[in-house]
């Protein structure tokens, strides 16, 4: 399993914004040179982002885009179904008639636990623990899975 450019962007790129929350609104040329992502591409992110609820903008020569909300209060799942849609290893979570055999499947219930594990993560981390982690430079990784 790999994740997308557009979800590793992204979340870079919303990344930049919650490390500036209460400060200025940032332009997406700040942004796309920070991170090293192409204007055109970072653009389509941030409007999904903002069509989510998760960035707004400011117009004017001062403008650019923030965060709607306090790093605080936006999870990384939030982000992550944003960009990505939702987590589904394997199509029979979603679909149980996709697969004749999904009822007595053993590797169906590895897909579900794997699943389980990704989204509790990501709805266990916040854009504040990631400021946080960048700021440190340290990567807690002790998840309770």
């Amino acid at each position: 399993m790999k994740l997308s450019s557009r979800a590793r962007y992204g979340m870079r790129a919303i990344l930049e914004l919650a490390m500036e929350y209460g400060k200025d609104p940032l332009q997406i040329k700040t942004i796309a040179e920070r991170e090293d992502i192409s204007n055109k591409y970072l653009e389509q992110l941030i409007a999904m982002l903002k069509a989510a609820g998760l960035v707004r903008s400011i117009r004017g020569p001062r403008g650019g885009y923030l965060l709607a909300k306090p790093p605080a209060e936006i999870k990384l799942k939030e982000v992550f179904v944003t960009l990505e849609g939702p987590m589904i290893p394997a199509e029979c979570l979603d679909h149980p008639e996709f697969c004749p055999r999904c009822m007595d499947c053993a590797t169906r219930e590895i897909w579900s636990e794997l699943q389980d594990a990704i989204n509790s993560v990501l709805e266990s981390v916040t854009l504040a623990d990631l400021v946080e982690r960048s700021l440190s430079g340290k990567k807690n990784t002790n998840y309770q899975i």
